[in-house]
């Protein structure tokens, strides 16, 4: 699938490379279209793609990845990605919801599966508002794991927000705050 650029013109995917784990941008002439956006971390004469933003460009049609000469779907590079990370799909999740409410979503601070969100037309140039952390609906998660990630996110000055995904693959935000009892 190609979409269409403002002038009525093709844009052409993205093309990229799966090595040793790691999706890699292969297009250096458009490093910086992907950057702007919010996509990728450069990494000397590479720009490196997280495993939930290389599965978003590639689910939206923008990205063809290929590994050994041969170009993977979706639902592989997918399985691949749940190989090495077992939240990966669950930040794909997240991060096509929030993709598609038009914020740029960014790598966590490590609460566990966590991401940095940022207002509609502040990146790059004012830090994160958000940091949204993950729940699978029917996942148990200690109370004080929870209240130390909500303390130390406010110490940086974000704001907690869980995520919830429920069994139909629909994610419902809850704002934290810190709470003494």
């Amino acid at each position: 699938m190609q979409e269409a650029g403002a002038a009525g013109e093709e844009v052409r995917p993205y093309n990229a490379l799966l090595e040793d784990g790691t999706v890699n941008v292969t297009d250096r002439e458009r490093f910086g279209e992907l950057e702007e956006s919010g996509y990728g971390t450069r990494e000397g004469s590479r720009l490196a793609l997280r495993d939930y933003e290389a599965l978003y460009l590639l689910y939206a049609g923008k990205l063809e990845v290929a590994e050994s000469g041969k170009k993977l779907s979706f639902d592989r590079l997918a399985e691949l990605a749940q190989g090495r990370a077992g939240d990966s799909w669950t930040k794909f999740i997240i991060y096509r919801d929030l993709r598609s409410r038009g914020y740029v979503v960014r790598e966590g601070f490590g609460f566990g599966t966590d991401l940095r969100v940022y207002e509609r037309g502040d990146y790059p140039k004012k830090p994160a508002k958000y940091v949204v952390f993950a729940l699978d609906e029917g996942i148990e998660k200690g109370m004080s794991e929870l209240q130390e990630s909500v303390k130390e996110m406010a110490k940086m000055g974000k704001e907690a927000i869980i995520a919830v995904i429920e069994r139909r693959g629909e994610v419902i935000y809850y704002k934290v705050s810190k709470a003494r009892f």
